[in-house]
């Protein structure tokens, strides 16, 4: 007779209990026990508890290697969700296993659970038993899980059509369902309250768009709603607003965009010219060409304008980025005129404001959408397709993967479907959005997705005050460095991962269904060694947190009128000398209405529904070892420091910079 002690662990989550039978089965080396119900008498797998149970086996099983938790129904009672965190078994000789879990099992069924010791396939070759459950477990999530094609220039996406076809485990929790709906509500209701909500009529004054919303403004709308029109403000959007990818070294004035030095004189300061400040590394540009041509959309009957501009700037020598020259479309000529800052002030405002409406675009479309929550769908969904739970890759990425299937799904049916967002309130609408992503699919690299590649690119990685890059590139290389400590762990080669079928499949199915199988993105579609396996997780994990982050958290702060206008209702202008406030407000600025329903989505989408899980927080211990337990220490300590290190610069900012402090990056892409 063989004693064993089952521990059972239900999760600390709202409806986490269950009244089904629940019974288990062991598996070992030298054989399978029987099938044992779990029951005590009273309530059992109550949130938060663990349950104990005492087990009689006729013979001692050998090593357990993977139990079989049974779920069948109980008396009349309907089927009711578990939430199991995990299973600990004690074997007579005193051996402790861990089965991690965390998910919710739903249905009457079985779930196998492999011992929780992460190994690769070659490890267990020569083991059918648990052979057989990696390809029963893949088999199961590949039917499941599906590829959809929404658009045939888009990434993959997963078969869904409503975030009601989701099954419990890619779904939002119910806290942070009701926290999502609240805020939404609440912002809703304010702008509603005051008057503004569906209304066409062109706002009246600046002071009216401070009024949107007073109850829920931040020190940084605050300080944008009174800097805006500041030169200097504008020019550091471009490196630590919203959208800090746009910029980049100008090594030589484009063909398309004539600026002279007579134009640039009253800036650049005496003895100094384009020239010399060219050969100083001093001139930077944001060219919007990629979006010459897409089509505007129509919003209340009104016709809306895209414009493709060309803006030069200036690194002052007070380190100051300010715009020198903008130009609102590709082909210069007479009805094409280049605004400077000695222009009239509002001829050099909508200049400006033109500049930031295509921001707005590029921003959301591509640097948002498409490069972050785009892409993190599809390294979730090839997780889920090729690693089983078992594979150490599996246990290292599945964290940072939580709830990007069900953001996405809803931003699917609320956003950019048909009657969305973006089709009601913004100047680029549903078809494009279509296009503007389309054509960057054609041009995405991966060295765009990688941080240090891309600041070197784009010649900008000794640019002061340049809080994106310096913070960015530290939580890459914490990340990296947590990511080599688990691969030297598991491969001891580069051999171990050029023979990893798993995570070949993987690697193979991102090229394909991400990058659409483009061998010109430099992408690699198949892993050679540990070095590019290591570059490569850092990529997937850094644009599923920290990317995401820097580039969703500063939504609600910079996307005010007329700061950042997500339409114009005017075309651009073709002369100089005719622009008023008054022009502005009652016919180029969007009506109220679209104002106001974009400003409730982008603060929706900015404030972080509960149930946080910042960078490096692992509750779910899918990692049973003590190597990689000690690597994961080892990355929160250094997240603890980057996060002292970023509060402590801040304090003496006049506009703090922290969408990059690891206590605000999400884990993954899931708001």
């Amino acid at each position: 007779m063989a004693d064993y002690k089952i521990e059972v662990e239900t999760g600390r989550v709202l409806l986490a209990k269950t009244m089904d039978c629940i019974s288990i089965t062991l598996l070992g080396s030298e054989g399978q026990g029987e099938k044992r119900l779990l029951d005590h008498y009273g309530a059992d797998f109550i949130p938060g508890y663990t349950d104990v149970y005492h087990i009689h086996e006729k013979q001692d099983l050998g090593d357990i290697q993977l139990i079989c938790l049974h779920k069948e129904p109980f008396s009349f009672f309907p089927e009711d969700s578990w939430f199991c965190n995990q299973v600990t078994v004690k074997s007579p000789t005193g051996k402790t296993y861990h089965f991690p879990c965390y998910r919710w099992i739903e249905g009457y069924l079985t779930v196998e659970l492999p011992e929780g010791t992460a190994t690769l396939a070659s490890a267990v070759a020569n083991n059918p038993l648990l052979l057989k459950q990696r390809e029963n477990e893949l088999k199961e999530r590949q039917e499941a899980y599906k590829w959809k094609v929404y658009h045939k220039d888009f990434p993959r996406c997963i078969d869904v059509d409503s975030v009601k076809e989701l099954d419990l485990n890619l779904k939002y929790s119910i806290t942070k369902s009701l926290h999502f709906a609240l805020t939404e509500r609440t912002s809703t209701l304010e702008v509603k309250l005051k008057g503004f909500f569906g209304s066409q009529e062109s706002w009246k004054s600046l002071e009216d768009l401070r009024r949107v919303f007073w109850i829920y403004s931040t020190a940084t709308s605050e300080y944008v709603s009174q800097h805006w029109k500041e030169d200097a403000f504008f020019g550091y959007q471009f490196l630590n607003g919203v959208d800090p990818m746009m910029i980049k070294k100008c090594n030589k004035i484009p063909d398309n965009f004539p600026v002279t030095d007579s134009m640039v004189e009253c800036i650049l300061g005496p003895n100094k010219n384009l020239t010399t400040e060219l050969q100083r590394g001093k001139i930077f540009i944001a060219d919007y060409k990629i979006l010459e041509g897409i089509p505007g959309n129509i919003l209340n009957g009104r016709q809306q304008y895209i414009a493709a501009p060309l803006c030069l700037l200036y690194l002052s020598p007070q380190n100051d980025m300010v715009p020198l020259a903008i130009q609102l479309n590709q082909t210069p000529g007479p009805e094409n005129p280049i605004f400077l800052p000695s222009d009239n002030e509002w001829d050099w405002l909508l200049a400006k404001m033109w500049v930031r409406n295509s921001d707005f675009s590029m921003h959301q479309a591509l640097f948002h959408l498409l490069l972050t929550h785009f892409f993190a769908e599809v390294f979730c969904i090839s997780t889920l397709r090729q690693l089983p739970m078992a594979h150490p890759l599996y246990k290292l990425l599945i964290p940072h993967h939580r709830y990007t299937l069900q953001i996405n799904t809803l931003g699917r049916e609320r956003l950019i479907g048909p009657g969305g967002t973006f089709d009601t309130s913004t100047a680029i609408g549903v078809a494009g959005l279509i296009e503007l992503i389309s054509r960057d699919m054609q041009s995405v690299t991966y060295t765009s997705l990688c941080i240090p590649d891309n600041l070197k690119s784009r010649e900008v990685e000794s640019l002061p005050n340049f809080y994106y890059r310096d913070d960015g590139l530290k939580i890459w290389s914490a990340i990296e460095s947590y990511v080599s400590g688990i691969v030297d762990c598991y491969y001891k080669g580069d051999e171990s991962i050029q023979k990893d079928q798993e995570l070949q499949a993987w690697v193979g199915e991102i090229f394909k269904e991400c990058f659409l199988e483009r061998k010109s993105s430099g992408v690699p579609s198949l892993l050679q060694t540990r070095a590019e396996l290591t570059k490569y997780l850092t990529m997937v994990i850094f644009t599923s947190s920290a990317q995401h982050a820097a580039v969703n958290g500063g939504q609600y702060d910079f996307i005010w009128l007329p700061n950042s206008p997500g339409a114009l209702r005017q075309p651009p202008p073709k002369t100089k000398g005719t622009v008023t406030l008054e022009s502005v407000l009652e016919k180029i600025l969007p009506d109220v209405g679209t104002t106001t329903s974009l400003m409730v989505a982008v603060r929706v989408l900015s404030k972080e529904p509960g149930n946080m899980r910042p960078l490096g927080t692992y509750p779910d211990e899918l990692f049973t070892e003590e190597e990689p337990k000690q690597c994961i220490k080892s990355f929160q300590e250094r997240l603890s420091q980057i996060s002292a290190e970023i509060e402590s610069r801040n304090a003496s900012l006049p506009l703090k910079y922290d969408y990059l402090n690891p206590k605000v990056i999400e884990n993954s892409v899931s708001i």
